[in-house]
């Protein structure tokens, strides 16, 4: 499940990608698939072993290059100025009370002429699941701000970045988190949960074409994500 469109990254064989807040690494896999050298960065100890493990098969499987995992947080990059020609931060920022510093970081380790591409939860979206439910954001760890449009953007281009256009991604997903803060976000057994569920597991798993081009359809309106892509002057 992409979150950004690879081909608009301008991604070429052998390209060095950082994967902010990785998580299980979807993102870093498809850069693995795609010919890049990434990068897979987050704060979880756990989530990276289980990345740097599919690292491995896939390199024994594929015929891909090696990936990499460091535990690191994104205020603090552990990298020299431009070490890399791409850097993704998908739904990592709307975590992070001091994001100025981490677009400042972001955008010192990527090179000139690279991109950037962030990702965060759509303004009007997120505020339906704020409202149903404090839990939601109100946790360790949780959502500390909700980003419009034209502030994200102006943030990373006053960080060095130059914004080149935005997408938007996951609209299926946004009734199942606004159902999941109506019940309670730990009320998974709920039916009605639990139902929606199981039907985004079958979309992510076999991706059926009519529901694949409902999702297109639907994403500029009610996608979850607002997507940003970037480069570097």
């Amino acid at each position: 499940m992409l979150t950004l469109d690879f081909d608009r990254l301008g991604l070429k064989a052998g390209d060095r990608v950082l994967d902010i807040g990785c998580g299980y690494g979807r993102h870093s896999f498809e850069v693995l698939r795609r010919g890049g050298r990434p990068v897979a960065l987050d704060l979880s100890d756990t989530e990276l072993k289980d990345v740097l493990g599919m690292f491995r098969a896939l390199a024994a499987e594929e015929d891909v290059a090696l990936g990499s995992v460091v535990n690191a947080n994104a205020l603090q990059l552990p990298f020299a100025d431009g070490s890399f020609d791409h850097v993704i931060a998908s739904e990592v920022l709307e975590h992070i009370p001091l994001d100025t510093d981490a677009m400042a970081e972001i955008a010192r380790v990527v090179r000139p002429g690279g991109t950037v591409t962030v990702t965060v939860p759509r303004t009007g979206q997120e505020i339906v699941c704020w409202a149903l439910s404090r839990e939601y954001h109100d946790t360790p760890g949780g959502h500390v701000r909700i980003y419009r449009r034209r502030q994200i953007t102006d943030r990373l281009e006053q960080a060095g970045l130059r914004a080149r256009g935005i997408g938007f991604a996951h609209a299926l997903h946004t009734p199942y988190w606004w159902l999941r803060c109506f019940v309670g976000p730990r009320n998974e057994g709920n039916l009605f949960v639990a139902a929606y569920r199981r039907f985004l597991e079958w979309d992510i798993m076999t991706a059926p074409s009519l529901v694949r081009r409902a999702e297109r359809v639907l994403n500029p309106v009610l996608g979850k994500s607002l997507v940003v892509y970037l480069d570097k002057p």
